[in-house]
C-alpha cells in the first residue's frame, strides 16, 4: 500500500504499542506534529480517533488487534513523507525488503516496546518504544521524527509516567 506525498510540518510523531491507551501525556507530546504514525497494536479504533484529533494518521495492524476496525489497518505501509519514503510495520523482523535500495529513507517498527534510532546503510531505523500499558520496567516514550529528501532525524521523547 502507498500513500504519495503527505506533508508534515515542524515533525511527525512516531507512536507504537498503546494497546488501547492514549495517555494524556502523549497527546502533549504529539501536538504540533503534522502527521502521526502509528506502528502498530493500536489496541482499538478510539485509540486512532484522539490521534486523528491532532494530526492526520497512518496506523498498521500489530499482531494484538483483531477485530473488524483492524482488518481495514494494513500489515505494512509506504508513505512519502516531505519527498521521504518512509516503511511502516510493526515487527521488524517481518522486513521482506532491503530497504536503501528500495529508495526508503527511514523504516519505521514497534513491537519489541524497547525504543531505539539507529542508522544503517543510510537508513534510519525507529522504534519509538511503547506508548501504553508500561511493559516490564521498559520506558514509556514515542518518537518524534524529523526528515525531508535529503535528511532523517529522530528523538525519543520519555512520557515520564
Amino acid at each position: 500500500m502507498s500513500r504519495q506525498g503527505k506533508k508534515a510540518g515542524g515533525f511527525v510523531g512516531v507512536i507504537s504499542d498503546t494497546h488501547g491507551l492514549v495517555r494524556p501525556e502523549a497527546l502533549e507530546a504529539l501536538a504540533g506534529a503534522g502527521l502521526i504514525i502509528h506502528a502498530g497494536d493500536v489496541g482499538g479504533p478510539e485509540v486512532l480517533e484522539a490521534l486523528r484529533r491532532v494530526a492526520p494518521v497512518v496506523a498498521v495492524r500489530g499482531n494484538n488487534d483483531r477485530g473488524a476496525w483492524a482488518e481495514a489497518l494494513p500489515d505494512y505501509e509506504a508513505v512519502e513523507i516531505n519527498g521521504a519514503f518512509v516503511y511502516v510495520l510493526h515487527d521488524i523482523k517481518e522486513l521482506d525488503i532491503a530497504p536503501a535500495p528500495a529508495g526508503f529513507r527511514v523504516v519505521v517498527s514497534g513491537h519489541s516496546h524497547k525504543p531505539s534510532i539507529e542508522e544503517r546503510r543510510g537508513v534510519l531505523y525507529l522504534n519509538p518504544g511503547s506508548a501504553g500499558p508500561r511493559r516490564f520496567k521498559l520506558p514509556v516514550t514515542l518518537a518524534r521524527l524529523k526528515l525531508n529528501a535529503a535528511d532523517a532525524s529522530a528523538e525519543i521523547i520519555n512520557l515520564d509516567v
